[in-house]
């Protein structure tokens, strides 16, 4: 028997951030907004835990016990008296440190396997606490959709969205490290009072409202000044995106993907043309937005 669970990528139509706190981590007003790309973790009894995995930039995976899919088989295991003695095994779509939390999608879709498998039948709430210890966006990768997330981002509000949203997103040459992009955020902001961080309500009502123009005016990212001063090549990415003819352009989270927002599918496509033509990036790749949380498939 084997349980597969499909996950989806993210991107932050605003990621708002406080300065950091005593332990480390930063206030966030972080926007999710989960979209059709995915991950598939499929979960299959075995002699040892044991994570393998096949996809673009698999190589790239760590597939040690550091891997959140093998951290998420090893807290639920641990909370229920068992040994996590399961294969994992990740089918990666989402771009590999990319800044759409591909690793916290891997988390929740091992976790959600695991409980189906096991028939641990943890409720919702037992599953979003593992996954706000896993790791801050790992909540979210749980239930997708669009959310507010706040604390350090494992704390979410669910959002109303009223429609769809079509995206670009642009891979970049290189990766760019999470902490070092806080690192370089902190760098920059010495000496400067940094705000708390709070949800823009022009954001929100965009959402709600499913307005492609509306939110294109609202979208921001605190993270980007030190994401681009790390990676300056982003900037010529992000401009050969707005010059395509995207409604906005921004750093996805921490980076390095860059984030193009289109009008409709159509207008989507020839910004993807135009991006992958321009020489300015890796890859492309078009997804739309809401797309579910965490499935058993």
């Amino acid at each position: 028997m084997s349980v597969t669970v499909r996950v989806p990528a993210k991107v932050n139509v605003q990621l708002a951030v406080g300065a950091a706190r005593p332990d480390g981590f930063h206030g966030l007003a972080n926007v999710f907004l989960a979209v059709g790309l995915h991950d598939e973790i499929t979960v299959t009894p075995a002699g040892e835990l044991r994570v393998t995995c096949e996809g673009p930039d698999a190589g790239q995976v760590p597939l040690d016990r550091t891997n959140l899919a093998a951290r998420a088989a090893e807290a639920l295991a641990a909370r229920y008296g068992r040994t996590p003695d399961v294969h994992l095994h990740i089918v990666k779509d989402i771009p590999v440190a990319g800044g759409m939390a591909g690793g916290s999608a891997d988390g929740a879709g091992a976790l959600l396997a695991c409980d189906a498998l096991w028939g641990t039948n943890a409720s919702r709430d037992e599953l979003l606490g593992i996954c706000a210890e896993l790791g801050s966006d790992v909540p979210f990768s749980l239930v997708g959709g669009a959310a507010l997330g706040t604390g350090r981002g494992e704390k979410l509000t669910a959002l109303e969205v009223g429609g769809t949203f079509h995206w670009v997103f642009a891979m970049a040459e290189r990766g760019l490290s999470t902490p070092a992009v806080f690192r370089e955020f902190d760098r920059l902001g010495e000496g400067v009072d940094i705000p708390e961080p709070v949800a823009s309500q022009e954001l929100l009502g965009a959402l709600a409202k499913g307005d492609p123009d509306a939110l294109a005016a609202a979208v921001s990212n605190d993270l980007q000044p030190a994401a681009l001063s790390l990676f300056p090549e982003l900037a010529d990415t992000l401009a050969a995106g707005r010059a395509a003819g995207a409604l906005t352009a921004l750093v996805s989270g921490s980076g390095p993907t860059t984030a193009f927002l289109a009008r409709d599918r159509e207008s989507a496509s020839k910004v993807a043309e135009a991006l992958l033509a321009s020489g300015t990036c890796r890859s492309v790749r078009q997804a739309s937005g809401p797309a579910p949380g965490a499935t058993v498939i």
